[in-house]
């Protein structure tokens, strides 16, 4: 990607750092790609050599890119990289638009996770939980009959967060809010009709229903008949829907 695109940068090697930690989780920069050379990225941005440093010290620690003597600085694969460090959740939360192949990633993970969130949930939600959830559906339902696409969006992620919430376990809750960008991304992508919807919105119901009425596996189940369309598109499971 030629720095040219960027947008300048202003504020000090951390707020660097985000942006371009930003723009190689957005794809802007592919696995095995030449990164930028440090001079270059001084005088793009009008920043010091050891603004750049330690910027770059940054996507290093992360995963993000490798630095080698002689060969320069390239982008590492998406396997090395460190999506559980601190800097990387605060990186992905702010991103709308992460490369298709981490999301394909995350959701692979999620698919996997969530309906056993779901399942925690249903033996561990406490009556503010429910309503919390059933507050986040309920604005779904009424977004969706107005056609109010964003703020549908958002009624979707703050019920998937409520649940891994409701689980009640740091550790979920924490990996609710490594998956928020995720989630967005594949909610926009999934609302293309009033039918899809309408078909979405029932599936929710059944996992506030599972998780109202403390059932773990119905909630599992549930969970994973939400996921399963987006699952299905990206190729990650293969068989049909069921109704």
């Amino acid at each position: 990607m030629p720095l040219d695109q960027l947008p300048r940068h202003h504020g000090g090697a951390d707020a660097l750092a985000r942006l371009l930690g930003q723009a190689l989780l957005a794809g802007e920069w592919q696995p095995g790609e030449a990164f930028p050379r440090e001079l270059d990225l001084c005088q793009h941005f009008d920043v010091s050599r050891n603004q750049v440093r330690n910027a770059l010290a940054s996507l290093t620690a992360t995963g993000l890119i490798e630095r080698t003597a002689g060969r320069g600085t390239r982008v590492c694969p998406i396997s090395d990289w460190h999506l559980l460090d601190p800097l990387m959740s605060d990186w992905l939360a702010g991103l709308n638009n992460p490369d298709p192949q981490l999301v394909r990633e995350i959701f692979a993970f999620r698919y996997s996770a969530e309906p056993v969130v779901a399942g925690l949930a249903a033996s561990a939600a406490e009556p503010r939980d429910i309503a919390e959830i059933d507050r986040a559906f309920q604005g779904m339902r009424i977004t969706a009959n107005a056609g109010q696409t964003e703020q549908h969006v958002e009624h979707d992620l703050a019920f998937h967060e409520a649940i891994y919430r409701a689980s009640h376990n740091l550790v979920w809750r924490q990996m609710g809010h490594l998956l928020r960008p995720s989630i967005v991304a594949l909610i926009q992508r999934s609302q293309h009709s009033v039918a899809t919807l309408d078909d979405s919105l029932r599936r929710h119901g059944r996992v506030l229903e599972a998780i109202r009425t403390g059932r773990p596996m119905a909630a599992e189940q549930a969970a994973r008949d939400v996921l399963k369309r987006t699952a299905i598109d990206l190729g990650i499971v293969a068989e049909a829907i069921d109704a």
